[in-house]
């Protein structure tokens, strides 16, 4: 099995990891109501290259997000728009 496919990140764009997020974040019940921006930043050691900048958030929502956010920083690389 060839890892380097298994760990690959999946490129989107801005604006689709816009909608990734913000679907999954309207999922959980204590995140339905955070303000958020994807913002471009430049490449982390970890592969990053994106991130979330919350901007209204309950202090109870804020692990969840951040931990939502996290599983999707995992798996999606930003792409520039065609």
């Amino acid at each position: 099995m060839d890892l380097e496919k298994f760990f690959a990140k999946t490129p989107a764009t801005l604006d689709e990891i816009r909608i990734r997020v913000g679907h999954a974040l309207q999922r959980h019940p204590l995140c339905r109501n955070i303000e958020f921006e994807i913002v471009s930043v430049p490449r982390t050691a970890r592969g990053r290259n994106w991130t979330v900048s919350i901007h209204a958030v309950e202090p109870g929502a804020l692990f969840e997000a951040s931990d939502i956010v996290a599983d999707i920083q995992d798996a999606y690389v930003l792409t520039p728009a065609a």
